[in-house]
């Protein structure tokens, strides 16, 4: 028997008050997710991604932004609390691991400073040479070496690789039950990548934390997720296990973002696959299914609007936003022999 939801997302809607309209940066995003979990937020730029995120943390709260919906964390409701109850929260039971490495810590302070000073402000009662000693336990726990001596260095000493690790000690040092990791490895080359999503994965694994992994490639979301959520213009358009979203896609932008990985077993293709067009503005959304413009499969019934929905029988967890039948996705979204998205004629 699975455990209980840690965090339950229902219906999740943010939008901002623009000079053009209406911004709706998430239309609708529910999910749940459990101790020891990845769940994977895949998309472009603009889907809606960091917004979610950063709406569980109270981050999008301003006069002009308008918030729906319930994110629960165990028993407290998160979209009610107020701002001092969600200073308890962030940090203490949600750690977050921002998009930018470079730009996350004051240039001014010592890292053993910034890592003490968020310790100490919901700890009241630990010292300085406590809390810095245990900025050291953790930037040893992340692989960072003579964590001793470098615990006391400038933002500006670290490599990028190395400002991720320290992002990600931060993330942890209060032992939070949810982990939200934002682009983690931007900026990183593949050898980097690699040793920040080893370590991700074992800290999830050592801590049963529940985490939420942002990314727009599926590469990374291949190497640590279990459970994949797709997000398009502001809505969720699949989600379902890995495997499901790996080997069976049923909506044509997974199948995209699916068929722009490199493969490293094939040969080398005059061009590099890529989805067509760009996404759309959320002031000016299409009729129907957002991602109808862009898509070479659209049909008369795609101005209507599909809803998130079971759509295979042998999968009723695994839920998308298409039209077109389970037998015409399975022959579609073939090309070249392999999953992707077909150009433009």
């Amino acid at each position: 028997m699975s455990p209980a939801p840690l965090l339950s997302v229902k219906d999740l809607r943010v939008g901002f008050a623009t000079e053009g309209g209406l911004l709706q940066a998430v239309d609708g995003v529910s999910f749940e997710l459990r101790p020891g979990e990845v769940l994977a937020i895949v998309g472009e730029s603009g889907s809606g991604k960091s917004v979610t995120a950063q709406t569980i943390m109270g981050l999008t709260r301003s006069k002009n932004s308008r918030i729906e919906g319930s994110v629960r964390l165990s028993d407290q409701e998160l979209i009610e609390a107020g701002d001092a109850e969600l200073r308890r929260v962030r940090g203490d039971r949600i750690g977050m691991v921002f998009q930018d490495p470079m730009t996350s810590f004051n240039p001014v302070y010592r890292l053993s400073a910034q890592i003490s000073e968020a310790i100490r402000t919901h700890r009241g009662d630990v010292s300085k040479g406590e809390a810095r000693a245990r900025a050291v336990e953790l930037f040893d726990a992340v692989g960072i070496p003579d964590a001793e001596r470098r615990v006391d260095d400038y933002p500006h000493e670290f490599s990028g690789g190395m400002r991720q690790r320290a992002m990600i000690a931060m993330a942890l040092a209060l032992d939070p039950l949810v982990l939200i990791a934002d682009e983690p490895t931007t900026a990183l080359d593949v050898t980097i990548q690699a040793q920040i999503l080893r370590l991700l994965e074992d800290l999830n694994r050592k801590h049963d934390l529940a985490t939420i992994l942002i990314t727009h490639d599926l590469g990374v979301v291949a190497e640590v997720a279990d459970r994949v959520l797709v997000m398009y213009a502001g809505k969720v358009v699949e989600e379902g296990t890995l495997d499901e979203i790996f080997y069976d896609p049923q909506h044509p932008y997974t199948w995209g973002l699916l068929g722009s990985l490199t493969r490293l077993d094939r040969p080398r293709p005059k061009r590099l696959p890529q989805i067509s067009g760009a996404p759309p503005s959320l002031l000016d959304l299409p009729d129907g299914c957002s991602f109808r413009p862009r898509c070479p499969h659209e049909f008369g019934r795609c101005t209507e609007v599909p809803a998130l929905e079971a759509r295979l029988a042998d999968a009723p967890s695994h839920c998308d936003r298409c039209w077109l039948t389970s037998e015409q996705k399975r022959e579609k979204r073939q090309v070249a022999g392999q999953i992707g998205l077909e150009a433009p004629a």
